[in-house]
């Protein structure tokens, strides 16, 4: 769970391998090949992973054979690096994605230090599209996100985004029916987008919110992220939801503008 300088740290998280990251990497760009294939079009390259293992008198054509050679025909086709050039732009892309303007946030938001405050264990839940520019960078940052909507596009648009950001082994998107359906999730992070809580009627928002602290384990955060409107809704304003938080510790961002910010809520 997150903590204070005055509590014993979680287990730190362990970076991940690049050579997993690598192998996920091109797994994953060999199944959204297949995907987009018709049957008569995967028959066509296990034919051709054929006559390539008899040329290379294979006479032993074994099922796991003729999987890792049509794998090979795709990673032909789709021009896949290898490791080494993968691992020179992955590391250039990982060291951009670790600022927050990156993904368009402010620099002042202090999700580096909470995500970094994260147990290897630990989840991050973000609640609304909204949020999705921050569960990718807390991503980035070697945290395990889930973000969840009730917009199945918005939900999707942000699992692409991760797979093209190369984020996706730790990036989860549910699409939830907000304030009736909670995930079986115990955050030790939680960050709303306080325009997707605006759009909801009160009592659900009301729900949603306790719904959230008691999953959220003690000691646990909740980060409300500034937003600006979209479309025709307009932030829910932090004081709202700060109203929500008796009892819990409560941290808000110095601006001298007086600005609506961000605002930290800890639970006790």
């Amino acid at each position: 769970m997150l903590t204070s300088p005055r509590r014993e740290r979680p287990r730190a998280r362990q970076p991940h391998s690049l050579k997993q990251e690598y192998e996920e990497f091109i797994l994953q760009r060999i199944e959204e090949f297949k995907n987009g294939l018709s049957r008569q079009e995967l028959l066509g390259i296990a034919d051709e992973a054929v006559r390539e293992l008899e040329a290379e008198d294979q006479f032993l054509l074994t099922e796991l054979l003729m999987l890792e050679q049509v794998d090979r025909l795709i990673m032909r086709r789709l021009k896949l690096p290898a490791y080494r050039k993968w691992r020179e732009r992955h590391l250039k892309l990982r060291r951009a994605q670790q600022e927050p303007t990156h993904w368009g946030l402010d620099p002042d938001i202090p999700l580096a230090d909470l995500a970094a405050r994260l147990g290897e264990d630990d989840l991050a839940l973000f609640l609304g599209a909204g949020a999705a520019a921050a569960a990718l960078y807390v991503a980035s940052l070697d945290g395990q996100v889930l973000l969840i909507d009730d917009d199945l596009a918005a939900v999707e648009a942000a699992e692409n985004l991760a797979a093209s950001e190369a984020v996706a082994s730790r990036f989860q998107a549910l699409v939830v029916s907000l304030g009736h359906w909670f995930p079986d999730a115990m955050p030790a992070l939680v960050v709303l987008d306080a325009v997707t809580m605006a759009e909801l009627d009160a009592s659900t928002r009301v729900r949603l919110l306790e719904m959230l602290k008691d999953r959220t384990v003690a000691g646990g955060v909740h980060c409300i992220l500034p937003s600006e409107p979209r479309g025709n809704i307009i932030p829910l304003a932090p004081d709202a939801l700060q109203a929500q938080y008796g009892g819990w510790t409560i941290e808000r961002a110095r601006r001298a503008d007086n600005r609506s910010r961000w605002f930290l809520a800890t639970k006790p």
